[in-house]
């Protein structure tokens, strides 16, 4: 680990003065960090990943409120820890999904650690990623991607580039996909809404920038707007992954339906993880739902359109060729399992977790 200055920040303008100007590049060597959890930061930095010349704690900020909204909807405060957040009465009551999604993550004691803010700037887990003896362009853009011809079992079907087939690791943010959620943000310039659709990147050219926050905006809340009516009885988080204990997602799902009298689908919502660089989401194969009965068949259709146009990566025993199937399968298990009803689980088996 190189070595770095720290500062204490107790105000967010004291926040934004310390972080300073820097660079847009994620990865880019002296440029400084906001710290909270530094569940995944701090890894970085032993792995020589990132290099930041400054860390700005942040935790002294009173950024751990959650709390109803006007329009019947909830503001998550950036700081408010990852358990904290899912075992919230108004959390489990409104947005099961999001509890369900937070619990399937990571450990019992990253979630006290982690914090929402943070979960969202999480970086992939790519085994080339974390080893700096290897090309990354990802972490030293332009010196190549070795995962397009070497081991990409974890990488992604949609949405990758020539330059890097990495995924977003996170549980919690697919979640936030499905539900619309949006990231408040303050910089010098002022504050703005940041759809949470546009918050993170596919790679394209830029591999190294993961998301469109400049780096002296800080994020302050995540809302969530008023859910559909039936979305909290009918939804369910499914994660597939390699070992029960502490592994990233293979595939992730998040559903939701809302669901009228006569069985016919008002409303839905369906996200995918561990495909892609981002939580991946198609409004076209969701409207396939509405207005619809719920079936299996209807399931796999809208399951056929949501990995249209899905490419396997990587060659021979490293190639994740399977995962196309796999996630259509998965797609058709959440939306069954939501039809059925949300089950609620708060005695959550803490040895089934994954992301940071």
């Amino acid at each position: 680990m190189t070595p770095f200055d720290y500062a204490w920040a107790t105000t967010p303008q004291a926040a934004l003065e310390h972080i300073g100007p820097g660079p847009d590049s994620t990865t880019a060597a002296g440029a400084a960090k906001f710290i909270a959890g530094g569940t995944n930061l701090l890894d970085l930095m032993k792995e020589n990943v990132m290099r930041p010349a400054r860390l700005v704690d942040i935790n002294p900020l009173a950024l751990s409120d959650i709390e109803a909204t006007a329009g019947g909807g909830l503001r998550l405060g950036a700081l408010a820890r990852n358990a904290d957040t899912a075992y919230d009465p108004l959390v489990a009551a409104r947005y099961p999904l999001l509890s369900a999604a937070i619990l399937a993550g990571a450990s019992p004691q990253i979630r006290n650690m982690a914090s929402n803010g943070g979960n969202l700037l999480q970086r992939t887990r790519c085994h080339y990623f974390y080893d700096a003896g290897v090309p990354c362009n990802k972490r030293a853009p332009g010196s190549g991607c070795p995962a397009v011809s070497g081991l990409a079992r974890q990488h992604a079907i949609l949405g990758a580039s020539e330059l890097c087939i990495a995924t977003h690791p996170s549980d919690m943010c697919v979640a936030l996909r499905a539900l619309d959620a949006v990231v408040l943000v303050q910089s010098p310039r002022g504050g703005r809404a940041i759809a949470f659709e546009d918050f993170h990147r596919l790679p394209g050219d830029r591999p190294d920038m993961d998301t469109t926050l400049a780096h002296d905006e800080l994020i302050t809340h995540l809302e969530l707007p008023a859910p559909a009516p039936g979305f909290a009885a009918h939804s369910a988080y499914l994660k597939l992954r390699e070992r029960a204990s502490y592994a990233f997602a293979l595939v992730s799902v998040a559903a939701m339906l809302d669901i009228d009298d006569g069985g016919l689908v008002r409303a839905a919502r369906i996200a995918l993880g561990g495909v892609a660089h981002k939580p991946w989401r198609e409004p076209e194969a969701e409207a396939l739902l509405v207005g619809q009965p719920a079936s299996e068949a209807l399931f796999a259709q809208a399951a056929e359109r949501l990995l249209q146009g899905a490419r396997p990566q990587g060659v021979g025993p490293g190639s994740n060729a399977f995962k196309i199937a796999m996630a259509q399968r998965a797609v058709v298990r959440a939306l069954q399992t939501a039809r059925q009803g949300t089950v609620t689980n708060t005695g959550h088996n803490d040895s089934a977790g994954d992301a940071r």
